[in-house]
């Protein structure tokens, strides 16, 4: 296994990797709307905050040498489901004709209080 980190990303608040590989997969670990220079919530909006939460995880999936098309799954973690058409708009515009499988969940409470948390797993090579 290897871990990856990018330091244009959110530094871990907890004992976990932004990224682990295994085998051909990569794991990323929940990306929140924090800016990583300030560790600050980003926006108010669950737009605004979609957008930072993927940039996000877009620089950690860079920091192992891949992009949002090597994502093959993704978890989206919503404070509330009202959220859901502001989140899935800005998630379509990022992702694009990429459509990887997705599961997209309302939670009691995200960390440090964001509209949402995205996880994904990509693959190497695809």
């Amino acid at each position: 296994m290897k871990t990856y980190h990018s330091e244009n990303a959110p530094a871990a608040i907890g004992p976990y990797s932004q990224a682990i590989r295994s085998g051909n997969l990569l794991f990323c670990s929940g990306q929140t709307p924090l800016d990583p220079g300030s560790m600050s919530l980003v926006g108010e909006t669950i737009e605004e905050q979609t957008e930072q939460a993927l940039a996000n995880l877009t620089s950690v999936l860079a920091a192992a040498g891949l992009s949002v098309q090597h994502v093959v799954k993704t978890s989206v973690f919503l404070q509330t489901m009202d959220d859901f058409p502001g989140m899935n708009n800005t998630y379509e515009r990022v992702f694009g004709p990429h459509k990887p499988a997705r599961t997209t969940v309302a939670v009691h409470q995200n960390p440090l209080g964001a509209k949402v948390e995205i996880e994904c797993i990509a693959e190497f090579g695809s």
